[in-house]
């Protein structure tokens, strides 16, 4: 796992190569073991490629960076992994290529000097890259399918940078960094983050997941995305229910099986929930005497506590365990530190355990942890995506599926007011949809200026990033679960793993999260995911039963790593009230409705605390990085 940077300049300043190295040492969390500069003249201005290293497969020199190919036409800087280079080498060797290392570094530039962009659909792995084409004078960015791996680029006429970090990227440019007010509000009020190319700062965009981006140094023109991986969900009627689960048991335990492939110390994140107990338990079946230290955050005393599940596992498995707990007053600490480490807002307290998860596996000498993130979205989780299941059942005229599904789901732990709330909202869509809105939303609405917003041109309606095509007809949970993997819900995840984990140096791994697997899953009917009586990843539990202890299978709640926020939040009021001093300097909130809404959400115990967070999250963000507006 590593850290990249480059930019291209037509008038490169004295400060140049100084600034490329302020940005690589920004990323010094990402790639302590090996650090590289390749900076060369071209078409009339300088290209520089940066990269940091961590070291996970061939800890040689060989994986050193920028590297080259052999006929010196390519150079690429490279953070991720590709799991499934070996059988690549293969491929390649087979094809008339030779190989001089270990890494699959000299695999990917290999791939890509023989199959241009078509190599994307071969790599199983995690990835963001940039690759230098001397022939054609082009530099190409490209992102994994999911967008595991981070990479954020800013362009000008003159002036192309990109970076794995938003600090890194920052170090480039003299320039005071401006907010992107878009962004601010769409947060605030809308809690919607890392749903499309554009962040907090202005003029900084992402690569987004499943996408490449090329430039041409030779002109001027901007940049346009290219998407090289959108998955199908077009329905298959070729296997049975027992056969799919056959199936999925199979990729699954391959997918681990590519992802503990490592030349240093592995260890797993546990929470107790379905998906990370089932990494866990591949791990032990696929290992049988490998150790396995898992990683967990309790909170004892809470009803957010996971402990006993988690316990479940480890006994199961014979790992090393490893837990921790934590107070209101180490987040309190924590705080700028985490959000130095996310780089732009983010949407719980939840993160901070998480940073702590990972904190821990440094402190224990783990250099790569696996999890569960990701099967939610390809598997129906969460609440079981009510609304989008009714829409389907409507939309195939199913209405005795309906009815079996709508008093099934009810009967679940915390989904009555979920489900009842998606029949109205199909029943009658629009008004009851604005009244619901209004009500959840109106309080923080109060702490938003509006006249300003509007007088910036800001859009103050909420903008639907997912996309709906032909295909969705009849297969609504797919089309929303197609969605939340590429755009809203799952990249903002990936966002706060992956700084959580570099941020201590440790390289975190999400077996379920491989094209093949995701394409698959999209294929089956949605009642193989979400069975008639709502039992969500209904698969996925008959596919690992024999491997994970039957009692987990069987649960019936949802916790991941929530936090007790309202309560951690309520310990440290005084310091939250401090922190929140800065918004009157924030031209857009106003700090005495600011005010009401967290000690609303503070005290109250029927109000939402993530509506506070975000205000308490975006002032002591601005605190740390104070944009200009």
């Amino acid at each position: 796992m590593c850290g990249i940077i480059g930019k291209y300049t037509l008038n490169p300043s004295p400060e140049f190569e100084t600034r490329l190295q302020a940005g690589l040492k920004a990323m010094q969390h990402r790639g302590p073991d090996d650090q590289g500069l390749h900076i060369e003249a071209v078409e009339g201005g300088s290209l520089a490629l940066g990269h940091k290293r961590l070291s996970i497969i061939d800890l040689s020199p060989g994986g050193h960076q920028p590297m080259h190919s052999h006929d010196g036409r390519f150079t690429i800087v490279y953070n991720g992994e590709i799991y499934n280079y070996k059988e690549l080498r293969e491929e390649l060797r087979k094809l008339g290529n030779t190989f001089h290392t270990e890494s699959d570094t000299e695999v990917l530039i290999a791939a890509w000097a023989q199959w241009g962009k078509d190599c994307l659909r071969k790599l199983t792995g995690m990835f963001a890259f940039a690759i230098f084409d001397r022939y054609s004078k082009t530099l190409t960015l490209a992102r994994d399918a999911f967008g595991i791996k981070p990479l954020y680029y800013w362009w000008h006429p003159e002036t192309f940078s990109f970076a794995s970090e938003i600090p890194a990227l920052l170090s480039l440019s003299a320039e005071r960094p401006i907010l992107n007010l878009q962004r601010a509000y769409d947060y605030l009020a809308w809690g919607s983050y890392d749903d499309q190319e554009a962040t907090f700062f202005k003029g900084i965009l992402h690569v987004t997941p499943g996408n490449w981006v090329q430039i041409s140094l030779n002109q001027k023109s901007r940049p346009n995305p290219v998407r090289w991986w959108w998955p199908d969900i077009s329905e298959r009627t070729d296997l049975t229910f027992n056969q799919a689960s056959e199936k999925l048991r199979e990729m699954f335990l391959d997918n681990v099986r590519l992802h503990l492939r490592s030349d240093v110390s592995l260890g797993a994140a546990l929470s107790g929930g379905i998906d990370s107990s089932a990494v866990v338990c591949a791990m032990r079946l696929i290992e049988p005497d490998m150790p396995i230290h898992t990683f967990t955050f309790v909170a004892r005393g809470s009803a957010m506590d996971e402990e006993r599940w988690a316990d479940m596992v480890n006994e199961h498995v014979g790992a090393i365990v490893h837990k921790v707990e934590i107070t209101p007053e180490e987040m309190a600490a924590d705080i700028d530190d985490m959000i130095l480490a996310q780089g732009e807002p983010f949407g719980s307290t939840s993160i901070y355990a998480q940073y702590r998860v990972f904190k821990l596996a440094r402190e224990n000498g783990i250099t790569v942890t696996l999890e569960g993130q990701g099967a939610d979205e390809l598997l129906a989780g969460y609440g079981g995506y009510p609304g989008s299941r009714i829409q389907s059942l409507l939309e195939r005229r199913k209405i005795i599926s309906l009815v079996q599904f709508i008093f099934g789901s009810c009967r679940w732990p915390g989904r009555k007011k979920m489900v009842l709330h998606a029949v109205i909202q199909k029943s009658f869509p629009g008004i009851l949809n604005k009244v619901f809105y209004k009500k959840e939303n109106h309080s923080i609405e109060q702490c938003i200026n509006f006249d300003f917003l509007q007088s910036k041109n800001v859009n103050l309606i909420s903008i639907e990033t997912g996309i709906t095509l032909t295909d969705a007809h009849g297969r609504r949970v797919m089309n929303e679960l197609r969605n939340s993997l590429t755009t809203k819900g799952l990249p903002s995840l990936l966002r706060h793993g992956d700084r959580n984990a570099m941020h201590w140096t440790i390289e975190g791994r999400v077996p379920f999260l491989t094209p093949d697997l995701a394409e698959f899953l999209l294929s089956l009917p949605e009642h193989y995911l979400i069975s008639q009586s709502g039992e969500t990843k209904s698969i996925f539990r008959q596919a690992m039963r024999g491997i994970v202890p039957d009692l987990i299978l069987d649960r019936r709640d949802k916790i991941g790593f929530a936090t007790p926020e309202q309560q951690w939040l309520r310990n440290i009021d005084n310091k939250i009230f401090k922190w929140l001093e800065i918004a009157k300097e924030i031209p857009f909130l106003n700090i005495e409705n600011l005010n009401k809404e967290v000690k609303a959400s503070i005290y109250q115990s029927q109000y939402s605390s993530w509506k506070s967070w975000r205000l308490i999250n975006f002032c002591r963000w601005w605190n740390i990085y104070y944009p200009e507006v």
